[in-house]
């Protein structure tokens, strides 16, 4: 049996979402509805929702009227999302680094940090390069990833985390171009250990990256808000870029 990728395991297993449970589904929606406006997305486009998990995002964007498409490597956050499949929103499993469909649809969204977990860098590229070949000529992508400079500058080494009866003991650290979680927990007697990684990919490389694969970038922002990014005080590096 092929080894699993920390992420096919972490993403999979049920601990990840009750670890994540506390994620601020107002302020997701609220930046959703903020970009779209921004965008000025029309009624009915076509939205690709790369790594969507369990679907939250993709809710809000069918709310807003958009035919969107959910997509991610994690089978059973899949199973979870496919209940809410309707005439305008459906799921599947899918790998990002690969093209979804050529060239079908307006918008990719890319969010949450949904990126930088591959050790080699060339699956960095191939992610980006299927964001644009699954968009139309003139479509737009949303690349919403955390401001890597400022997650170092306020990284907590350890941290604890109270969810319900699970007791999750978090240890983080800077390592080899990545910030690493080693995450241990304890459910009815038996030791857990998962690990996760994000890559610290900052503003340049992340322009650079999207220009190579064809994309002209629009905007930098730096919050859910929409402000201007700062590469020391900015939470967030949100991009929009548009295939060419």
């Amino acid at each position: 049996m092929p080894i699993r990728n920390w992420f096919e395991e972490w993403f999979d297993s049920p601990y990840y979402h009750v670890l994540y449970a506390n994620r601020n589904e107002a302020e997701a929606e609220d930046f959703i509805k903020r970009i779209s406006e921004h965008l000025h997305i029309a009624a009915g486009a076509k939205v690709l929702d790369v790594a969507c998990g369990k679907g939250r995002h993709s809710k809000t964007l069918v709310k807003l009227g958009f035919d969107v498409t959910g997509i991610d490597l994690s089978v059973n956050s899949i199973a979870e999302a496919q209940k809410f499949n309707c005439d305008n929103m459906r799921f599947a499993v899918w790998d990002m680094r690969k093209t979804y469909q050529p060239n079908a649809f307006d918008y990719v969204f890319n969010l949450f940090s949904s990126f930088g977990y591959f050790d080699d860098e060339r699956d960095d590229y191939a992610c980006i390069n299927a964001f644009y070949e699954n968009l139309k000529p003139g479509g737009t992508l949303v690349l919403d990833y955390i401001n890597t400079e400022y997650a170092v500058k306020n990284m907590k080494p350890r941290e604890i985390i109270q969810r319900g009866k699970i007791q999750f003991h978090i240890q983080k650290k800077l390592e080899k171009g990545f910030i690493k979680k080693k995450i241990e927990f304890l459910v009815e007697g038996e030791d857990y250990s998962f690990e996760e990684q994000l890559k610290v990919i900052n503003q340049f490389k992340f322009t650079q990256m999207l220009q190579q694969s064809g994309f002209e970038l629009k905007h930098t922002f730096g919050d859910y808000q929409l402000n201007t990014f700062d590469s020391s005080s900015s939470p967030r590096l949100i991009f929009v870029a548009q295939k060419k």
